[in-house]
């Protein structure tokens, strides 16, 4: 129960901390948005200062009486210095690669500062999610590893950049809310069919290192298959030769989401990233078609599965009117 109190009131307290919403960046850490207050171990160490001044001014002990004094003039000064490691910091920019839901998204969180001064015990926290931040040359980034439940948009939320250097006495905190959310992927299908035969007449072939037919002889590569040298050729020009062949690639693939009628709406979308992924793997063109939404490509390489997934991520949530809408 105090747990839960003490939880609820750090959260009250965030909500009337500086920003209120989400900014653009970059945004530069200045007094009027850094906190510090004593951590556990500071409050301590005061009421230990209490004492001490107590027990030397009731004896009339003047040794004890300056070692008290001297004490609380460091904690006075652990605080200063705690305020100066994030005064001036700033966050640059917050980016993440998509990635499918349920895999941990990767997000980085630069920052720059003055080089003159050295920071230290810098950590970037979001929610769970926590890491150290290390500037060197006046730069540096955290890298957050944080979960994914579904595919679309996420906010990652308000950043908490803090410090308890140099005694511990105190930490100083300050916010940094990024007004961009990042992209989740789809969840692609764990199993399923494979990929739809190809549509028109533009076959092509790719060239392997197994296949049907020799396309040509080329010079040896570092990690190419030893039972694909041809030794002969090889022995006659005193250099190692590798035999590539022709395997046939196929027309373009059509991933066509009317095609996919009988399965649910999610289930659809699970299907169609996961035949994305395995086109993209096998170096096919394809097309992805959705309802009521202009064909995408054809075409491959990382631009072009990026723009499907993103179409498929971005699809609206299954309801029943869009379930008759998109067929």
């Amino acid at each position: 129960m105090a747990r839960r109190r003490l939880a609820g009131l750090r959260a009250r307290l965030e909500a009337l901390a500086r920003p209120r919403r989400p900014e653009s960046f970059p945004v530069t850490f200045d007094r009027s948005r850094i906190y510090v207050l004593p951590t556990a171990f500071g409050a301590f160490f005061v009421a230990l200062l209490v004492v001490m001044l107590l027990g030397a001014l009731n004896y009339n002990n003047n040794p004890a009486l300056l070692l008290a004094l001297l004490l609380a003039g460091a904690g006075n000064t652990s605080l200063l210095v705690a305020h100066l490691q994030l005064s001036g910091l700033r966050i640059v920019a917050v980016e993440a690669e998509p990635v499918p839901a349920g895999t941990p998204l990767l997000l980085r969180v630069h920052a720059r500062a003055e080089p003159g001064r050295t920071r230290r015990g810098l950590r970037v926290e979001v929610g769970d999610a926590q890491a150290v931040l290390s500037l060197r040359g006046g730069a540096g980034e955290a890298r957050l590893a944080l979960p994914t439940q579904r595919r679309g948009w996420l906010q990652p939320g308000r950043l908490r950049i803090s410090t308890t250097r140099p005694l511990g006495l105190a930490r100083a905190w300050a916010y940094a809310w990024p007004a961009d959310d990042v992209l989740v992927y789809p969840r692609p299908e764990a199993d399923g069919p494979p990929l739809p035969h190809g549509h028109g007449d533009n076959a092509r072939a790719r060239l392997q290192p197994t296949g049907d037919d020799v396309h040509h002889l080329r010079a040896y590569r570092r990690g190419d298959a030893r039972r694909a040298i041809a030794w002969k050729p090889s022995a006659r020009r005193d250099t190692l030769l590798v035999r590539e062949y022709e395997q046939p690639q196929g027309a373009d693939v059509v991933l066509d989401w009317l095609a996919l009628a009988p399965l649910a709406y999610e289930d659809r979308i699970a299907r169609l990233a996961r035949w994305v992924d395995q086109a993209e793997r096998e170096g096919r063109r394809w097309r992805l078609q959705l309802a009521q939404q202009p064909a995408i490509g054809p075409g491959r390489g990382a631009a072009h599965r990026h723009a499907c997934l993103r179409a498929l991520a971005l699809l609206p949530p299954a309801t029943g009117a869009e379930h008759n809408d998109l067929g």
